[in-house]
């Protein structure tokens, strides 16, 4: 079995499923794809991914606030994300980052939600789901502040083996996108090949970034069945020995969708 580790079902351009997300979820089932983490990125869609989750058996979600979805005006609220978190269906916190690529005079507010998140994570002892781009040095520092007593993963990895080592000592999980297979990606893949088994997640990430060789389409959970071959080969083991470890890190990392 294969596991999304990280999609937004909510926002699947669903035109080649006749709109229908039964159908986009029952083409990756057929790929081997036994379960989904939807992904919360504000407060107005958290209520959409509980109720996906509520709604499919293989569905979990988690709640937070993307760093490129903070209102400039609005602190992230410690009390809401609690409560959102009290849910059975949601298993982590998340997104939650730094992202100072394309607002980095949003950094100061970024960091501000960035340590709420992490101390909604010590509160709650759910993991938490990582965005981080061009912000590197803030991203570890802040983690190494909030000193977690549980892991939590750095998703849609696209930086070098120095920061996934860093990350990896701090005693956090790496998820690889569709990024991974593309031509210019070099860097990525040699984090791909050194990346431990048991700290190793697979995702898509969809609708954005579909893995080669369907790049340029917008992506879908079934394609997390190209990046698992990608990295399989790259690797050098069968898709089924990547698709066993990658699930049981996942159900390590998220023990409430292990069921």
């Amino acid at each position: 079995m294969l596991v999304d580790s990280h999609c937004h079902l909510d926002r699947l351009d669903l035109n080649v499923h006749a709109g229908s997300l039964d159908a986009a979820l029952d083409a990756a089932r057929a790929q081997g794809v036994g379960k989904f983490l939807c992904i919360g990125v504000d407060a107005a869609n958290a209520p959409v991914v509980k109720a996906l989750a509520d709604k499919y058996a293989d569905v979990y979600c988690s709640v937070g606030i993307h760093p490129l979805d903070l209102d400039a005006n609005a602190s992230t609220s410690l009390e809401w994300l609690i409560e959102a978190l009290d849910h059975p269906r949601v298993v982590a916190i998340g997104e939650t980052g730094l992202d100072y690529h394309y607002e980095p005079d949003m950094a100061p507010q970024q960091r501000e939600s960035f340590r709420c998140h992490l101390q909604a994570a010590r509160q709650t002892r759910k993991p938490v789901i990582i965005h981080t781009r061009a912000a590197r040095s803030d991203t570890l520092d802040l983690l190494r502040e909030a000193d977690l007593p549980q892991a939590g993963v750095l998703h849609c990895f696209t930086e070098d083996w120095e920061m996934a080592s860093a990350a990896l000592d701090l005693g956090y999980y790496i998820s690889l996108s569709g990024i991974v297979t593309f031509r210019n990606a070099d860097a990525l893949r040699d984090v791909a090949r050194k990346v431990p088994a048991n700290k190793l997640l697979v995702e898509t990430d969809s609708p954005y970034l579909a893995p080669v060789p369907h790049r340029g389409k917008p992506n879908e959970p079934q394609y997390v069945r190209d990046v698992a071959q990608f990295l399989a080969d790259l690797r050098g083991v069968s898709l089924e020995t990547l698709a066993e470890s990658t699930t049981e890190n996942f159900h390590r990392l998220f023990p409430l969708a292990a069921d």
